[in-house]
């Protein structure tokens, strides 16, 4: 996949994780107001972290629970460089990605277009006879407020396996 053409097959990497703490909210969530919940938890998490004075380790990110449908199980934050003493307002909380086997795969486009990239994350895994786990993240690495055009947004989708 390259920015010129993001329908291309994303380049799928295996990686080996180590464990990161994070600070979350994590709610369950329906689908569509899924943009008003990162809004308002990445917000919370900022704030909640400045006040503990504990440093931004990464990008933000979504973490998924379970198979999605009309609502998501969803924990969305920062990983940071120390663990987070919490809990913060806004029901900011102590969180972790976890360390283990994962496969990765750099999303460019719009959002809307994810589910093809975890297609083909599922085929690897398939191919490979490996099971997916029952989570997986995304990092995202673009912010729509800075770059306007969804086509050339990047996600980094994580998967680990079972």
């Amino acid at each position: 996949m390259t920015e010129e053409n993001p329908e291309k097959t994303p380049e799928i990497t295996s990686a080996q994780l180590h464990e990161q703490p994070t600070a979350v909210v994590r709610e369950t969530v329906p689908v569509t107001d899924l943009r008003e919940f990162f809004g308002r938890a990445y917000g919370a998490v900022v704030g909640a972290v400045q006040q503990q004075h504990v440093q931004l380790a990464g990008p933000p990110f979504a973490l998924y629970r379970g198979t999605p449908s009309d609502v998501v199980d969803v924990e969305a934050g920062f990983p940071l460089a120390a663990p987070f003493p919490g809990p913060g307002e806004g029901g900011v909380t102590a969180g972790s990605l976890p360390a283990g086997q994962a496969y990765e795969a750099m999303h460019i486009g719009p959002y809307e277009n994810l589910e093809n990239t975890y297609r083909a994350l599922m085929a690897r895994m398939a191919a490979e006879a490996v099971a997916p786990a029952d989570e997986m993240w995304e990092y995202y690495l673009s912010d729509p407020g800075r770059e306007p055009d969804p086509s050339r947004w990047k996600t980094l989708v994580v998967w680990p396996v079972a």
